[in-house]
């Protein structure tokens, strides 16, 4: 088996505990808006993003800052109590992987999909809602829409869901033009 099965079937099964726990104490909602946060918060400063992947930095040391990230956020104490213990594990570097797993396992047992959508203009909510709805009923299921604006594509969208994608940028039509210059 390799490293990348270990480390899928270890934060695999971190994240369907975490789910399964939550579930189990009505907490799940409270723990799904936490997760996000912390993911938002990994996302955003990089201090943090190092402080998790350094294998360098002692348990004790991992527990108080999550300790006090908890305390500011105001976790549910389930969550804290999580946290310490993938800590204690040594598996503090998989945080972002196993919440991420986490939240995808909410999505999935409430039957949304997941769906991201790259424009290469800023939509505003209307035009997302419009996109989500067209998607909904395409693939006759909830969708959990993640929208990225990105002026790398010239113009034009990129909607993946699950297996499907749909590239109507100009960037990827270049590509393909330049592939086909360069064969000819």
């Amino acid at each position: 088996m390799t490293d990348n099965k270990i480390t899928f079937a270890s934060t695999n099964s971190y994240s369907q505990a975490l789910y399964e726990l939550g579930n189990e104490s009505g907490s799940l909602n409270e723990i799904e808006d936490q997760a996000n946060s912390i993911l938002k918060l990994i996302s955003e400063n990089i201090e943090l993003k190092n402080f998790i992947k350094n294998p360098t930095i002692k348990i004790e040391d991992q527990t108080a800052a999550f300790n006090l990230i908890s305390e500011r956020f105001n976790f549910n104490n389930l969550l804290k109590t999580f946290l310490n213990f993938i800590i204690t594990k040594r598996r503090l570097f998989f945080i972002k992987k196993i919440i991420e797993d986490f939240l995808d396992t909410c999505s999935k047992n409430r039957g949304e999909i997941s769906a991201n959508l790259s424009s290469s203009k800023e939509l505003n909510e209307t035009d997302i809602s419009k996109i989500k709805e067209e998607l909904a009923s395409n693939f006759g299921a909830n969708i959990k829409l993640n929208y990225k604006y990105d002026p790398s594509l010239i113009g034009g969208l990129i909607i993946k869901v699950e297996s499907t994608m749909i590239d109507t940028s100009i960037k990827s039509k270049l590509k393909k033009l330049e592939t086909k210059m360069l064969e000819a």
